[in-house]
């Protein structure tokens, strides 16, 4: 495994970049071997606070709140992490590990020798957005369409090659590897500024021997930016969301209105039939795309009633009054959290868990009230005409 160490010296310190596959037990012997034999000031992991909190404490799911979530507008971001979690526990399973125990073993060894631990990963949800908010609309929705296709590949067995392959990239990465050439714009945020920001915090670690358990796809490029100058600011600022969905936000609210109105004043029969298709559309498939995701009655009514209204008004979504419901009635339990890594593989699983079943209306609803908003759209100018 001496393949895997690379050795650099940078100004007064001595840097010990260790290549690692986040699935391997051999990549945590490797850290144990290496940290204890050189006694390091510092041990680097490739963690951010948010995720180091979870590996210390995996049960931490138990105590999520899908209440809270789906009030902070942050289903997405939970249904992308639970996403690529699961895709790690799936390999995991394959090699009969556990999840980040290299990363483990790098914190547990820190403590042992009393080097100074330093999380070196960039914040998961600034990646995470970075990349959402850079691609465009198309785009996303092939990335989501690739990305929901390759989840439900089957992989038979994790051999030594898919190991060594696993040591080349990044778990990120792994999950869209198909896909980079497609995107270049995620393998530049993924990979090229993680590595930037990974360098920095590396080689800003405290004392003269610095030792960083990195996953195997950083390492060429840490290698390099060592020894650069990072714009650290540039790489960790959000980029500002598209002005042009909060115009479209606003535009399309305002010009249903202005055609409802409109309607009437040509005479009120007209009106009640602008008011009846915008209902009708809205309300129905709202409604029927929360009954396709398998939604409480209680969930439906909610879409039924709720989704013209909501459809109105930009600050509010169809989907997360709807979700709020399903989740107040059928409230997920302890073994829903628990199962999450199984299920979300699984259609079947993904339908009986109550946790996934709450983002999954979520997401139905709002696709079923958008729907419905195109096509009570296209029908009230149909009726003017």
């Amino acid at each position: 495994m001496d393949e895997n160490i690379t050795r650099l010296d940078y100004q007064d310190k001595e840097i010990i970049l260790i290549a690692t596959a986040h699935v391997s037990k051999q990549s945590a012997e490797l850290t144990k071997q290496v940290i204890e034999e050189e006694q390091p000031d510092s041990v680097c992991v490739e963690l951010d606070e948010g995720r180091y909190q979870n590996i210390q404490n995996p049960k931490a799911w138990e105590n999520t709140d899908i209440i809270q979530v789906i009030k902070k507008k942050k289903v997405g971001f939970l249904l992308a992490n639970l996403i690529l979690s699961s895709y790690q526990k799936k390999i995991a399973k394959g090699l009969n590990t556990v999840v980040g125990q290299e990363m483990l073993q790098g914190i547990e060894s820190a403590k042992e020798t009393g080097a100074e631990l330093v999380l070196a990963d960039r914040n998961i949800q600034t990646t995470l957005l970075r990349v959402w908010r850079k691609l465009s609309f198309w785009e996303k929705c092939k990335l989501l369409f690739s990305m929901f296709v390759s989840f439900f590949d089957d992989d038979e067995k994790v051999t030594d090659e898919d190991i060594n392959e696993l040591l080349k990239k990044d778990v990120l990465e792994a999950v869209i590897s198909d896909m980079r050439e497609e995107f270049p714009t995620i393998g530049e945020i993924l990979i090229s500024e993680r590595d930037q920001y990974l360098a920095h915090k590396i080689k800003n670690a405290p004392g003269k021997k610095v030792v960083a358990v990195l996953g195997g796809a950083h390492v060429p490029g840490v290698k390099e930016e060592i020894f650069k100058t990072q714009d650290v600011a540039k790489i960790t600022t959000l980029p500002p969301k598209s002005p042009v969905f909060k115009i479209i936000g606003w535009f399309i609210p305002a010009l249903i209105i202005g055609l409802i109105i409109y309607g009437f004043a040509i005479n009120v029969q007209t009106g009640l039939q602008q008011i009846s298709a915008w209902a009708l559309w809205n309300s129905l498939l709202a409604a029927l795309f929360t009954a396709l995701a398998l939604g409480h009655p209680l969930s439906i009514l909610t879409a039924l009633v709720t989704a013209p209204f909501t459809s109105l008004n930009p600050l509010l979504a169809c989907g997360w009054l709807t979700g709020l419901v399903e989740a107040t009635v059928r409230k997920p339990t302890v073994k829903d959290l628990n199962n999450i890594s199984q299920d979300i593989f699984s259609f079947k699983g993904f339908f009986q868990n109550r946790f996934l079943r709450v983002l999954l209306i979520v997401i139905m609803a709002n696709i079923g009230s958008t729907l419905g908003t195109i096509l009570a759209g296209m029908d009230i100018v149909k009726n003017l005409l």
